[in-house]
């Protein structure tokens, strides 16, 4: 099913993890090999995917974050 444009969930991939559609590579996996300093262009060698699939992975990951409440407790 996807769930934000190129993203889908499937409990029979990745554990029902959101991943790019018609892959089985995680969005979080994206996220981390970015953040630990890959280029878009290496993401994109690797994992054979496309600067679009890496847009859609960041604007799913920024949607998330801004719809999640945070409660500061103490």
């Amino acid at each position: 099913m996807e769930i934000a444009p190129r993203i889908s969930v499937d409990e029979k991939v990745r554990f029902g993890k959101p991943v790019i559609t018609g892959t089985r590579i995680p969005v979080d996996l994206i996220l981390g090999k970015l953040a630990g300093g890959m280029s878009y262009e290496e993401v994109t060698a690797e994992y054979e995917i496309t600067r679009k699939d890496i847009l859609a992975v960041l604007d799913y990951a920024s949607k998330t974050l801004s719809s999640e409440e945070i409660r500061a407790v103490g």
